[in-house]
């Protein structure tokens, strides 16, 4: 499956990107060190001057925009005597880490006065190498942050979290505002590709990160280096007065010099002295309001960057004048105040033009520049497209339209020419909501005690709802994605810039037939606990997923070959609750079921855990309710520790035949094998037999994945040429099993791990198999794009069967934060013992009529009375209400005939009457309701009003009218009904009245000479029997 990881991401930083996923989560190449040690009896880095310091640290070496090839950590000895480093080291672990780390020994000595250069991994761009180091590492830093130490020994140290001044290390740095563990006071800004911290002039050691670093341009020095002294102050420059939009420029960059000061003034439209921005914007006043242009030029606001929540913040609506440095920041433009030193920001006096909210709508990535931290008020209809990061960062994806981004290979095959369309389709409508911070709310112990903004009130925020735009937001550029901000950062008492759709339902849809099959991939669900089988034996080892309080909630690896799944007995009765609530709500007569334990791994009967997920299902369905197909005999001698399974219902079905697993080893070797079953009716013969095959191919995980040849990832991920090689044998498989039972109709049914366009399926495609789709649903949502992954595949003959089917969207839509595995991440627990987001992966549900099915019966629904305009094309909704999804067809009779006619999908249909069919005047008109294999004839009926055409005078005269000389008055009138309009028109001019009749829609009056000045016409049309009355003035001069 596509499963993002569980560990809580990399933190963003403030005013900047998220660290790159790849840097954060590679960082194993340090020296390996059989166990940790107690941290060794040396000081820390005296606050004197009298010790060694960390003066720079910077991970974003041979990263995009960087100027240096390699990662480095620089040293200063602010002594005038060199200091050996001798058995001293430096170390690291990435900055969400708080256990072991990667350790670089270092040799030599830091002469007096001087730096010692350890150079860390090269990435893959920069232009320049570092000066020679004294020292070398394979450590791949961030470039975002992380935690480094210097330490006076080369065994791995594991620092505590929080303040760790005072501890015995040497010198530390959490080289992030978001690490867990720092020295004093952590940093305010974080570093990036193309900036370093660097420690204050001279060595200055306060025992605080916060105080003792900054992020500037790198600069990294050997022992061989010299340092300069201290020069001359400069002397001040007055700065440079300049307009939001010169800042901005029409490019993607400031055009201005980023070493001189600018001064600029402007409206405060957002605010954020909290969550980490350390910021607020600032729009030119008087702008905003209306659309601009398609190509509208430079951004007429900026975001000034103040560098620390303590600084002196202006409110929301101030007119205010900025001092600061234009730069770039990840790609947003923005002013640094900081280099201010008289003061950056001063509140006006004097009145200004506040700004209004821009008129919106998203333009195409390309003409988003122009937009950059302006207000905005978004007018389009969007819909929920990602919320992984809801739980994390509170972000959240939306797409512009009724419907998510789509994974590219759930609409066209991978060879398609067609397949950048749909990539370029997502670009356009993709962009984030945002919390205004960047806060991550699974980091440190702090963080983890705020409840999460948008959902801890109760709210749902689903994949597939419609997101509503409430509030102005700031279009904003950050982490490498456009986002709507709010004005000030949201919290989860604050109100929210957007409402949701809550699209939550108690059971899936009625999909007809009388039998009903599903399929359910239950995410990991072991009867075996990790605690439980490491206890069991020695040798065995597991490592733990977390809550904030350190309880152990689910497995993260057990060694050698254990399970998943939950970490307890406490943890397992939260993953089952949520289990139990969703199967027994979907209640179809047939199961199959992916990703349950395989308990003979274990030493177990093969259907132990199955036994006890059907036992806790019967516990609240009732006695009997749920069976379980028992495994075959023969299985095959190697296996997977999830497999694949079914559970039915007796009273309704009965298996015919033992079950059959499809042993090929040689394919299945890194999948779990085919299940298949036949099944019929209760009481039924066996020619009513059917067979039902389950599936759960290999993965699209890159974990191991080869680089080249037909499993390297791809634009179908990872192991795709093993995907078509289970699916071809399945398709054999399935051809032996169906002969062999007899059953003519086959369900494929399970996990494909395959989007509806891949190779795998157009594999079973052309063996004949039908994917049996739910319209506007899809069973998985990965990266904030959905696609099916799981399905149910028929054959001819099965599809002949099927009635209806639905994509139950209790899972892959819902918040992580819902999951067992989530519980108590965060202040605000957000378990319930209930169906959603039981699993990761949708239910499907399929209704199947097996036999001579009694058809259902139907109810004809339309909205009563439709009005219309004579002239106009009637339309009238109809419904179909009945168990499943009803066809068919429906005819709308009037005296004696038919007047409209159209085909029911999915128990809908629109029927259009022809324009001028009926004249004005109201009818009742018999609904009738063909029928169709499944659902009984049924009537109803509409009421048809439909008014006289609508009418506009078009008047015109001789203008101006010479004084003492007649003119001409022209009437013509327009409708709706396609035909001329005839009738009588009355006049009003000058005292005097006229009727005229008008022909064709036209009548002309001669109007009598008058008086020099201004006189009005009145015309009254007295309209007809098809065309309504109309009123006008016209205005004529005479003279």
């Amino acid at each position: 499956m596509l499963e993002p990881s569980p560990r809580p991401s990399p933190s963003r930083q403030p005013g900047g990107a998220r660290p790159r996923r790849a840097l954060a989560a590679g960082l194993g190449l340090g020296l390996a060190v059989s166990a940790l040690a107690a941290l060794p009896g040396s000081a820390t880095a005296a606050v004197d001057g009298s010790g060694v310091v960390i003066s720079e640290f910077y991970g974003g070496g041979g990263n995009s925009g960087a100027e240096y090839t390699h990662d480095f950590v620089e040293l200063y000895n602010p002594t005038s005597a060199a200091i050996s480093l001798e058995g001293w080291s430096v170390q690291y672990r990435n900055n969400a880490g708080t256990s072991p780390v990667q350790v670089t020994p270092l040799t030599g000595s830091v002469p007096a006065g001087g730096h010692y250069l350890v150079q860390w991994a090269q990435g893959a761009g920069g232009t320049t190498s570092l000066p020679t180091p004294d020292a070398t590492g394979t450590v791949s830093a961030s470039a975002t942050g992380g935690q480094v130490w210097l330490a006076s020994t080369t065994t791995a140290l594991n620092p505590p979290t929080g303040n760790v001044t005072g501890a015995p290390i040497v010198d530390f740095l959490g080289a992030s505002p978001t690490a867990p563990s720092f020295e004093g006071a952590a940093v305010t800004r974080a570093p990036a590709n193309a900036t370093s911290l660097q420690r204050a002039a001279n060595g200055k050691d306060t025992d605080s990160n916060a105080a003792d670093f900054t992020v500037v341009a790198p600069t990294p020095q050997n022992s061989g280096s010299t340092t300069p002294g201290p020069e001359p102050e400069p002397e001040p420059v007055e700065p440079t007065d300049v307009t939001i939009a010169e800042i901005q420029g029409t490019g993607a960059e400031t055009p201005l010099d980023r070493t001189a000061l600018v001064r600029t003034r402007g409206i405060v439209t957002a605010s954020y002295p909290t969550g980490g921005f350390n910021g607020f914007y600032l729009q030119t006043a008087g702008t905003g309001g209306d659309p601009k242009p398609a190509e509208g030029g430079a951004s007429d606001a900026v975001f000034v960057w103040l560098g620390s929540p303590s600084a002196t913040y202006p409110e929301v609506g101030d007119h205010v004048e900025v001092v600061g440095l234009p730069t770039e920041f990840n790609g947003l433009t923005q002013l640094d105040a900081r280099a201010a030193s008289d003061g950056s920001t001063t509140v006006l006096t004097e009145p200004a033009e506040m700004v209004k909210p821009r008129a919106f709508v998203l333009p195409a990535p390309a003409l988003r520049e122009q937009y950059e931290g302006e207000l905005v008020l978004p007018s389009e209809d969007y819909t929920v497209s990602n919320n992984f990061n809801l739980n994390n960062f509170g972000e959240i994806g939306l797409a512009v339209g009724d419907t998510p981004l789509i994974a590219p290979t759930e609409l066209v095959t991978p060879d398609s020419p067609e397949l950048d369309d749909v990539k370029a389709d997502n670009a356009a409508r993709a962009i984030a909501i945002d919390d205004g911070s960047s806060t991550n709310y699974l980091g440190n112990a702090t963080n983890k005690a705020i409840p999460l903004p948008w959902i801890s009130g109760g709210d749902v925020v689903r994949v597939n709802a419609s997101a509503t735009i409430t509030e102005p937001v700031v279009i904003d550029w950050r982490n490498s994605t456009w986002k709507y901000q709010p004005t000030q950062q949201l919290t989860a008492e604050g109100v929210a810039p957007a409402t949701f759709e809550d699209t939550r339902t108690a059971a899936p849809e009625a999909v007809g037939g009388d039998l009903e099959l599903a399929t359910f991939n239950v995410l990991n669900y072991f009867s075996t606990t990790g605690e439980e089988w490491a206890a069991a034996a020695s040798g065995r080892s597991c490592s733990y997923f977390t809550d904030r309080a350190g309880a152990n909630i689910t497995n993260d690896r057990c060694e050698p070959n254990g399970p998943r799944g939950a970490a307890n007995q406490v943890n397992l009765e939260r993953q089952e609750a949520k289990i139990v609530a969703a199967i027994n709500a979907i209640d179809a007569d047939v199961i199959s079921l992916e990703e349950i334990e395989n308990s003979a791994v274990f030493g177990l009967d093969r259907d132990a855990a199955l036994a006890s997920l059907v036992t806790a299902l019967n516990e609240q369905a009732g006695a009997g309710h749920w069976a379980y197909v028992p495994s075959p005999t023969a299985v095959p001698a190697a296996e997977d520790v999830i497999r694949t399974a079914f559970i039915y219902q007796p009273a309704t079905v009965e298996t015919v035949g033992a079950s059959v697993i499809h042993d090929d080893e040689a394919v299945f070797f890194n999948a779990r094998e085919p299940l298949a079953q036949a099944f019929k009716p209760a009481g039924s013969a066996d020619d009513d037999a059917f067979s039902v095959i389950v599936n759960h191919f290999k993965s699209k995980s890159t974990s191991g994945a080869p680089s080249s040849g037909d499993n390297a990832n791809g634009e179908q991920g990872a192991w795709n040429g093993d995907r078509v090689r289970q699916a071809e044998s399945l398709a054999d498989f399935t051809a032996e099993f169906a002969a062999e039972a007899g059953t003519e109709a086959v369900f494929l049914t399970g996990d494909f791990n395959s989007y509806t366009q891949e190779d795998p399926l157009h594999v079973l495609y052309d063996e004949g198999f039908t994917d049996i789709a739910s319209e506007g649903e899809w069973s998985y949502s990965f990266s904030g794009m959905s696609g099916s992954l799981d399905h149910v595949l028929a054959n001819e003959a099965a599809a002949a069967m099927v009635t209806g089917s639905d994509i139950w969207e209790i899972n892959a839509v819902e918040s992580v934060a819902y999951e067992y595995s989530r519980s108590n991440y965060n202040a605000t627990d957000f378990y319930a013992p209930d169906a959603y987001r039981s699993s990761d992966h949708e239910p499907h549900v399929v209704g199947i009529a097996v036999g001579e099915a009694e058809p259902a019966p139907a109810t004809v629904v339309t909205p009563g009375t439709v009005q219309n305009a004579y002239g106009d094309v009637v339309r009238v909704p109809v419904e179909i209400e009945t168990e499943g999804a009803a066809g068919g067809r429906v005819d709308l009779h009037w005296n004696g005939g038919i007047i409209g006619s159209a085909d029911v999908v999915d128990g809908q249909a629109v029927v259009e009457v022809p324009r001028r069919t009926l004249l004005p005047k109201s009818y009742r008109v018999l609904v009738r309701y063909s029928g169709d294999a499944t659902t009984q004839a049924a009537d109803g009926g509409v009421t048809i009003a439909v008014g006289r055409a609508r009418t506009n005078l078009l008047l015109s005269a001789t203008q101006p009218l010479p004084a003492g000389r007649s003119g001409t008055l022209t009437i013509r009138i327009g409708n709706s009904s396609g035909f001329p309009a005839t009738g009588w028109v009355n006049v009003v001019y000058g005292g005097k009245a006229f009727r005229v009749f008008a022909v064709r829609g036209l009548a002309t009056i001669t109007l009598q000479p008058g008086r020099t000045g201004t006189h009005r016409a009145s015309v009254y049309y007295e309209g007809s029997g098809t065309v309504s009355p109309a009123f006008g003035v016209l205005s004529i001069r005479v003279g």
